[in-house]
């Protein structure tokens, strides 16, 4: 991924307000990022722990994701180990839900929809092996090489932002 600016990144939103993307904080190490290992930037909201965001490149240019984590917890909700764009298993901590509000008319009534995501949103590390997950049971052999998994997290993420975006 090629480097972003604050302004480009800020621009890019999607599914909330000018004011939410002017307010957003962007990630405390975002001048030492490591944009050639990224394929998407997604960070933790430093100023609101609660609120996470994604950005990643569009045929029109970058495309952001507002995230937060749902307000409403149920005691029998199903937990996952394993995040659902990289397909990285974790320890309980390392995965979290998120959710999205739809873009548009839909967002704005209230819609949204969810994913279980790695908890410091790092997918591309992962999958490249720069960050590993912390997990009870050790890491799963897989049959893909790096580029055939960094192609079905890309896939799975266009997934999930297509369910964001659609009219």
């Amino acid at each position: 991924m090629e480097p972003l600016t604050e302004k480009q990144i800020r621009s890019s939103f999607v599914n909330c307000t000018r004011g939410e993307a002017a307010r957003l904080r962007l990630p405390l190490d975002f001048a030492e990022l490591p944009w050639s290992d990224l394929d998407f930037l997604g960070w933790v909201d430093p100023g609101a722990p609660l609120r996470a965001h994604i950005v990643l490149p569009g045929a029109q240019g970058p495309l952001g994701i507002s995230l937060r984590v749902p307000s409403v917890r149920r005691t029998s909700a199903v937990k996952s180990s394993l995040c659902r764009i990289c397909l990285t298993g974790h320890a309980s901590s390392g995965v979290t839900l998120l959710a999205a509000p739809l873009a548009g008319a839909r967002g704005r009534e209230g819609n949204s929809v969810g994913i279980y995501v790695c908890a410091d949103l790092a997918c591309p590390l992962y999958v490249r092996g720069k960050r590993q997950p912390k997990l009870r049971a050790g890491r799963h052999e897989e049959s893909l090489d790096v580029d055939g998994r960094l192609e079905r997290m890309r896939d799975n993420l266009n997934a999930f932002v297509a369910k964001v975006t659609e009219s």
